[in-house]
Order: C-alpha cells, then sequence, then structure tokens
C-alpha cells in the first residue's frame, strides 16, 4: 500500500544545461527542458532567442574593407607615379632651361670653352713661334687672347686664360719658355684686358701696360743672367757707360756720366721702347675688335674713333 503510494507520488526534475551537442550560436541563448509529471514522460521545449544566419552581410565589412585597402594603395601608386611623372617633367624643364643661351649652365660652359680654346691658341702659337725662330714677327699676338678672354668674360676668365697658357707651355717647353711668356706677353695682355674691361682711359692703360712690360723685360734678364751664369745688366750699363763717353769725348765734353746717370738712363729708353710697343699694341688691338663688332665695349680716343 505504501510502496504504490510512493510510486504513484508527482516527481520534477530541472536540468539547467543540454547533453546533446549544438551548434555555437553568436547570441545569448536560453534552453528550458520541463518534465511532465502525470505521464512521467520527457517534454523538452528549446527556445532560442536572437538566432542570426551567418550570411553574406555579416561579411561585406571585412570585404569592404579589403577593397578599400586596394583602393588606398592603387591611389598611393598612382599618387606617387604622378608625383614622379611630374619631378621628371620639372627636372627636363629646369635642364633645358640651363642649356638655353640664357641659361647659367650655358654660359659658364661657353666661358670655360672659350678660355681654354684661347690658351691653346697663344700656347700653341708661342711655342711653334719659338721652334720656327719667328718669335719677333708674331710677338704682338700673343697677349691677344687674354685680351679676347677679358673682355668677353670679365676679368677672371682673363687671368684663368693667362694661366692656363704659361700652364700648357710650361708642359710643352720647360719653366724657361712659360716664365718668359708670362713676362713679356702674359702679364701686359691681363693689364690691358683688365683695364679696357674697367673701362680705364687710354692714358692710364698705355703708362701701366709700359710698366709692367718695362718690368717683365727686367724679370726676364735676370732669368737670362741666372740661367747663363753672367751678369746681363752689368753688361748692359757699362755698354750704355763706354758709348756715352766715346760720343762726349768726339763732341769735346771731358766729362765722364756717373753710373746713376747710367740708370736712369737705361731706365728711360726700356720705358720708351715698351711704351711704343705697347702702344702700337693698343692700336692694333682697337682696330682688331672694331671689325669683331665689339667697338661699344672700348673707351677709344676721339681722334681713333673718327678713324675708324
Amino acid at each position: 500500500m505504501n510502496l504504490l503510494h510512493i510510486l504513484h507520488q508527482p516527481s520534477t526534475f530541472h536540468i539547467s544545461k543540454p547533453t546533446p551537442f549544438l551548434p555555437p550560436l553568436s547570441p545569448p541563448q536560453s534552453i528550458s527542458l520541463f518534465v511532465s509529471p502525470v505521464s512521467h514522460e520527457f517534454n523538452s521545449h528549446l527556445r532560442f532567442n536572437d538566432f542570426s544566419s551567418p550570411t553574406v552581410s555579416s561579411f561585406s565589412p571585412i570585404s569592404l574593407s579589403k577593397r578599400n585597402f586596394r583602393n588606398l594603395r592603387l591611389s598611393k601608386t598612382e599618387a606617387s607615379f604622378r608625383s614622379n611623372e611630374e619631378e621628371s617633367v620639372y627636372t627636363s624643364s629646369t635642364e633645358f632651361e640651363d642649356l638655353a643661351e640664357s641659361g647659367a649652365v650655358y654660359q659658364k660652359t661657353l666661358r670655360l670653352v672659350e678660355c681654354s680654346m684661347f690658351a691653346a691658341v697663344s700656347g700653341l702659337a708661342y711655342f711653334l713661334s719659338n721652334s720656327l725662330a719667328i718669335e719677333n714677327y708674331f710677338g704682338c699676338f700673343f697677349a691677344l687672347p687674354i685680351v679676347i678672354s677679358s673682355m668677353r668674360w670679365g676679368v677672371a676668365a682673363g687671368r684663368k686664360t693667362m694661366v692656363a697658357t704659361a700652364m700648357l707651355l710650361l708642359v710643352l717647353s720647360g719653366p724657361v719658355k712659360a716664365s718668359t711668356y708670362l713676362l713679356m706677353h702674359g702679364l701686359v695682355g691681363f693689364t690691358m684686358g683688365s683695364l679696357w674691361r674697367l673701362g680705364a682711359n687710354w692714358g692710364l692703360s698705355i703708362c701701366l701696360c709700359a710698366f709692367v712690360r718695362a718690368m717683365g723685360a727686367m724679370g726676364y734678364v735676370l732669368i737670362s743672367s741666372f740661367l747663363i751664369r753672367e751678369n746681363i745688366l752689368a753688361l748692359i750699363t757699362i755698354n750704355i757707360h763706354a758709348s756715352l763717353t766715346y760720343l762726349f769725348t768726339a763732341i769735346g765734353v771731358n766729362t765722364i756720366p756717373s753710373m746713376n746717370a747710367i740708370y736712369a738712363i737705361f731706365g728711360t729708353l726700356l720705358l720708351l721702347n715698351c711704351g711704343s710697343f705697347v702702344f702700337l699694341l693698343h692700336i692694333l688691338y682697337a682696330v682688331f675688335f672694331t671689325r669683331l663688332g665689339m667697338k661699344a665695349s672700348l673707351s677709344l680716343p676721339r681722334w681713333l674713333a673718327k678713324a675708324i
């Protein structure tokens, strides 16, 4: 009796977690399992809240982000290509501007080429004239390239031409010929070209060039005296003294000139010789520059401008 009463009592069971395998769910879920007390059968009811199936729309942000990343990379590549293209166009345009006749690179290159050409022509002409012993016939043209360089490109270009010619002669003929050219022709051409470039008066130009020529001649005499181990300057003054003594004796003047007077006479004659040579150089170079179409850059005296 008691046993039957115990068997017919209702019983209730609560299971918090399901035993079967369920697929993972993205939103939170609640599952409840109920057992009927009358029939002692298990009636299970599953409630799934807020299920969301994986569709294409859930993966659309990832695909869009990749596409944007690709578009960003393409845009960066295109921008870098455009920037490189613009930079190449700018550099090419600047190079063309520099290579134009009014560009700085073109002018510097032209100045360098002309100075080198003038130095080569002057050095070769001096070397050949020395080798063929015709230096006295072409001596008036040795300073012309330096004057042209100074007139066209400035004082610095004339100095560079003079130094380049001296270095070329140093390689071809040795230090003696190079120093001879520098003292007798190079310094005169540089002085004349500098004064003409600065627009100096002809009187000042002739005086300074004659003084430079005289100093160069004295330097040439000293170098020659050192090379032949003989005092050429003393020989010149002794000969002048002997000639003047003989002249005074022939005239009937019983006097002997002093050595100071001999030196003064020698210096005066040297300056006269150099002055006449430089004066002829001025006239010759003025005519030459006028024929080249550079008359406007010369400050000629009136009598010479009217004659030309």
